[in-house]
């Protein structure tokens, strides 16, 4: 046989037999599976037997969040008739059952689920999936809006700049990803306001997820003198957009001359120590920091890259373009799996239904990181909305088998259309398509009833 067909072989093997960790009922193995059970078992609650139990309740959650109802009635409703198709006694089709359950759930066993799933996924990528062999890991950060209730606006206020009553509860989401799989490796949520919401307190909370080696991309938030040297500290490089306040004072004429629009600075430690900072840590930190500028693609970048031989200008830029993948992550999250708005009124059960969403997200990334081990591509250019999809029509009509055989063919069904690697791309953020015009609400919502009870509707709007 040809040395090409046994390594097809062996790598058909290795999917096949990860692929028997996907054949479950809403991904009941992967949550019972020895790799992920270990890890989780001590986080489970003291239940006693019930109609949902915590795995099954996780189950459902999980179903919940990936269909296009989002309801728990949906849920509560699915579970009833795969009952009755399965042989087993009715049960109710009252959400209190479910929704108890559902509160029961420890959030640390879904958010340490979700982290170990990613973590499994980027610990298993080949070689050839990373730069030059080094992990990359994407941060970034986003929004959720919070259903409208007076417990989630005390623990995660709207902007100030709204009158009560006309905005949302905003919580702050930070996550960092993977650029070989796309899996998110942790995340970490806050409130938009006050002290230790920024995008730089979150990433330094996670700091330990990142591992000797790893290169870590982020944007203009990111590179500032404390967050680099504690990236030195611990062997981590990385690659950024100069920070806004130092970009304007960039001067490639000072330092040490590498090349064209390309230098070596020192940085001076701040006298200020910063409020998070105690005053051992800040002495710990060295006075001046070396780290290297250099202009690419009318961007001014900062990195702890110092050797232009290793690591020239031009490849620093291409692989600094590989960072827009965590924007399209993030849309991947909000936008195809609908976290745009939590449904749950309680700031507790917002953030447990977060994680459930995060942890949807990274068992999506896994089947597609096992089709594309199959068809020998990267996982950036399988289509997450396409295995959403395919996912979902095989859940809905019940996995027909689960062998590996009939796996392997769902993997290789995710595997077959290819989305583009378009970096660089520029698109306008407007739309096209005119949508109904409504004016908007401007003063609480009963105010509002009442005097269109007085007046009725006001007149459409021109």
């Amino acid at each position: 046989m040809h040395p090409s067909h046994h390594a097809a072989a062996r790598q058909r093997q290795l999917v096949q037999r990860h692929a028997a960790d996907t054949d479950s009922y809403a991904f009941f193995n992967l949550l019972t599976g020895p790799q992920l059970l270990e890890g989780i078992e001590a986080l489970l609650p003291g239940h006693r037997e019930r109609l949902f139990p915590p795995t099954e309740t996780l189950s459902m959650f999980l179903a919940q969040v990936l269909s296009a109802d989002g309801g728990c009635r949906q849920a509560v409703n699915d579970a009833a008739l795969k009952r009755l198709v399965g042989g087993l006694s009715p049960c109710s089709t009252s959400t209190s059952a479910y929704c108890q359950a559902r509160a029961r759930l420890p959030t640390p066993m879904v958010s340490t689920l979700a982290c170990q799933v990613g973590g499994m996924i980027a610990e298993s990528a080949p070689c050839g999936w990373h730069w030059q062999g080094r992990r990359v890991l994407l941060v970034d950060g986003a929004t959720v809006i919070m259903a409208d209730t007076e417990d989630n606006q005390a623990a995660y206020p709207q902007p100030s700049s709204q009158k009560p009553g006309l905005g949302f509860p905003i919580c702050r989401v930070v996550g960092l990803f993977c650029l070989a799989s796309g899996a998110l490796l942790n995340a970490a949520t806050a409130p938009c306001e006050g002290k230790g919401s920024d995008e730089q307190t979150l990433l330094r909370g996670m700091l330990d997820t990142l591992e000797p080696g790893d290169i870590l991309l982020g944007d203009a938030f990111y590179p500032t003198y404390f967050l680099l040297g504690e990236l030195l500290r611990r062997g981590i490089d990385g690659v950024f957009e100069q920070y806004g306040a130092r970009k304007r004072s960039t001067d490639f004429r000072t330092g040490k001359k590498l090349g064209a629009h390309d230098h070596l600075i020192v940085l001076n430690k701040p006298k200020k120590r910063p409020h998070w900072m105690s005053q051992d840590e800040y002495d710990r930190v060295p006075a001046t920091l070396t780290v290297r500028e250099f202009q690419a693609g009318g961007k001014i970048m900062v990195t702890t890259f110092l050797n232009p031989k290793d690591a020239p200008k031009n490849a620093l830029k291409v692989l600094y373009r590989g960072r827009w993948n965590v924007e399209l992550d993030l849309r991947h999250i909000k936008t195809t799996l609908g976290m745009e708005q939590l449904r749950c009124k309680t700031p507790e059960m917002a953030i447990k239904e977060l994680w459930v969403y995060l942890l949807a997200y990274n068992l999506i990334r896994l089947l597609m990181a096992q089709a594309a081990l199959l068809a020998d591509q990267i996982p950036r250019q399988l289509s997450f909305k396409h295995t959403v999809q395919l996912w979902l029509s095989w859940q809905q009509r019940g996995g027909p088998t689960h062998d590996a055989v009939s796996i392997t063919a769902l993997l290789v069904l995710i595997a077959e259309p290819r989305v583009g690697l378009r970096p660089g791309r520029v698109e306008p953020r407007a739309l096209k398509r005119r949508t109904n015009r409504f004016p908007l609400l401007t003063k609480p919502r009963e105010d509002a009833r009442a005097e269109v009870r007085a007046h009725g509707h006001a007149k459409k709007q021109p």
